[in-house]
Parts: C-alpha cells; sequence; structure tokens
C-alpha cells in the first residue's frame, strides 16, 4: 500500500508573531504541494499553537510539542489535550530525545501519554532513536525496540491508525550530521519488521516511519527515495524558506 509522506516541522522553543506571518502566512500558505500524497504539520510551542492553526491554511496539520497524561488539575504548566482540541490542534509530538533528556521522561510514561493522546482524539508523532555512544556499541536497534515496544504496550491494535514513528538518531539532531541515506533507511526497514513480529503485518505495512535529523534541501530528495522513509521530522531547517524544498522532497518517493 503507498503510505503518505508526512512532513513535520518541530520549531522547539523558538517562534515569534513575525516568524508565524513570515513563515505560516507568506512561505508556507503561499506554497503547493500535491496534498493527496504529502501530508505536512507544524509544531509550533504551546503560547502559539492557536495563531498558528488561525494563520495556517487548512490543509496545514498543528502540532503541541507535548501532553500532559491527565485531562485537568494541579498539573502546573502542563498541557491538556482538552486545550489542544479547543484550538482545533490535531497532534502532538512524544517522546523526542530532549523530553527523554533534559525532562527525564521514561519509556513507559511516553507509552502512557501516547495511548492517552490517542483516547482523546488526537494524532501522535513518537519519537524514538539512539545517542552516538548507543550507535557506537551496536546497540541502535536494541535502543529503538526498547523505546517502540513501550510505545506497542500501551497500545491497541486500533490505535496504531493514528500514530507516525519518527526515528531521530540523537547524534544527528541539531548537529549538521546526518545519517545516510542508506543508515537511515537500513533501521527504517527494522523498525517496520519490528511492528511485523511484535504488533502486526498491517499495522507494520501501515505505519508511516519519519526520519528526523539535521533535514535539509541538499539531502532530503534522497532519503525521500529510500522505501521505509515516509517523511520527515524537521527541526532548524523548519523555520525557514526551504522547509517547503523539503516538503516537495516527498514527490520523489513516486517518482
Amino acid at each position: 500500500m503507498a503510505r503518505k509522506f508526512i512532513v513535520g516541522g518541530n520549531w522547539k522553543m523558538n517562534g515569534s508573531k513575525a516568524l508565524i506571518k513570515s513563515l505560516v502566512q507568506e512561505t508556507l500558505n503561499g506554497a503547493s504541494w500535491d496534498t493527496s500524497k504529502i501530508e505536512v504539520v507544524v509544531s509550533p510551542p504551546a503560547v502559539y499553537l492557536d495563531a498558528v492553526r488561525q494563520a495556517a491554511k487548512p490543509e496545514i496539520g498543528v502540532s503541541a510539542q507535548n501532553i500532559y497524561s491527565e485531562r485537568s488539575g494541579a498539573y502546573t504548566g502542563e498541557i491538556s489535550v482538552d486545550f489542544l482540541k479547543e484550538l482545533g490542534v490535531e497532534w502532538t509530538i512524544l517522546g523526542h530525545s530532549e523530553r527523554r533528556e533534559y525532562f527525564k521522561e521514561a519509556d513507559e510514561f511516553v507509552g502512557k501519554k501516547t495511548a492517552f493522546a490517542i483516547s482523546n482524539g488526537l494524532k501522535v508523532i513518537a519519537c524514538i532513536g539512539e545517542k552516538l555512544h548507543e550507535r557506537e556499541a551496536d546497540q541502535t536497534t536494541a535502543v529503538c525496540f526498547r523505546q517502540l515496544k513501550a510505545i506497542a504496550d500501551a497500545l491497541t491494535p486500533q490505535q496504531w491508525a493514528s500514530v507516525v514513528i519518527a526515528y531521530e538518531p540523537v547524534w544527528a539532531i541539531g548537529t549538521g550530521k546526518v545519517a545516510t541515506p542508506e543508515q537511515a533507511q537500513e533501521v527504517h526497514h527494522a523498525i517496520r519488521g519490528w511492528l511485523a513480529e511484535n504488533v502486526s503485518a498491517e499495522v507494520a505495512e501501515a505505519t508511516r516511519i519519519q526520519y528526523g535529523g539535521s533535514v535539509n534541501e541538499k539531502n532530503c530528495v534522497e532519503l525521500a527515495k529510500k522505501p521505509d522513509i515516509d517523511g520527515f521530522l524537521v527541526g532548524g531547517a523548519s523555520l525557514k524558506p526551504e522547509f517547503v524544498k523539503i516538503i516537495v522532497a516527498g514527490e520523489a518517493k513516486s517518482a
């Protein structure tokens, strides 16, 4: 089956009203891509979610960068799924390596939040990936499979329809280093194999797997051509006009 290419832009802790005007209203709204083949999601900081949702054309999805595992209550500073739904935000990123590293989010907590988000009507970009010392120790798939298992243990087979996996080797995020197309394809293929063995062949075939890690306009086309790479989760380059070139790289998938 053909999996729809999906490109996400993770703004991280960056953004401004001026950026929303220049990037969203002027650049992205003014660009065109084949929406039958390419899906686009932008993920600004929480304080700009409403402004981005109102500014972006309807075919652009909007994602939070995190949610909490409760709907409401005494959880100062946290983000509720209900807040997002009221704003028309359809997605959330969960399990990003920066959340795991700086905020000590454990695998099981990521799985719990993923199930909670989906149960409450959101779609999830679930991030996995290894650190440099883990890759050098040939632990790449062991780390990815451990992180995947914590998510799979929390989900029903039906809930996988609301999940996109983002494979982000931590050593390539924001470093300028990028996995070669062959390295990325190898891990994506292994992830799909794990899903087939541990969830179902149907989920493995249907689930989209993004690559993230210093994706830019120079390397995106070759990455997009690989059979198990179904999109990108883009960091710094998603704040620049070149993000459009990364989006349309999805056309290489069907070329």
